[in-house]
């Protein structure tokens, strides 16, 4: 079993940045795929970015491919989103999530896929 747990959410301005990390513990988690997710009010989870294991692919949903960059320091346990030039649509609680199958590549962009997820964290973003 690992546990994730989201950090670093919060209130920011548009075109402000955020920082978001996903620290596991209960096991390594460095042959895992690691994604991304969010969800906001009223609306379905969505995949936002995702990992494979040793960092060397990674992908992105299109809204925020050059402002997002998904990264990973398996020394540490942890997994970072960040985020800049924030728009009021990013305003979603943001889920980490990890995908046990063993170093599996290319990283899935299906919620299905990951077996282990964090609670979440808020990100607000004012227009």
């Amino acid at each position: 079993q690992v546990q994730l747990v989201e950090s670093g959410g919060g209130l920011v301005q548009s075109g402000g940045s955020l920082r978001l990390s996903c620290a596991a513990s209960g096991r390594t988690i460095s042959g895992d795929a690691m994604g991304w997710f969010r969800q906001a009010p009223g609306k379905e989870r969505e995949f936002v970015a995702a990992i494979t294991w040793n960092g060397g692919t990674t992908y992105y949903t299109h809204s925020v491919k050059g402002r997002f960059t998904i990264s990973r320091d398996n020394v540490k346990n942890t997994v970072y989103l960040g985020m800049n030039s924030l728009k009021a649509e990013d305003t979603a609680v943001y889920y980490c999530a990890a995908d046990r199958t063993w170093r599996i590549s290319p990283p899935s962009t299906l919620s299905s896929a990951y077996e282990y997820w964090g609670q979440g964290t808020q990100v607000t973003v004012s227009s």
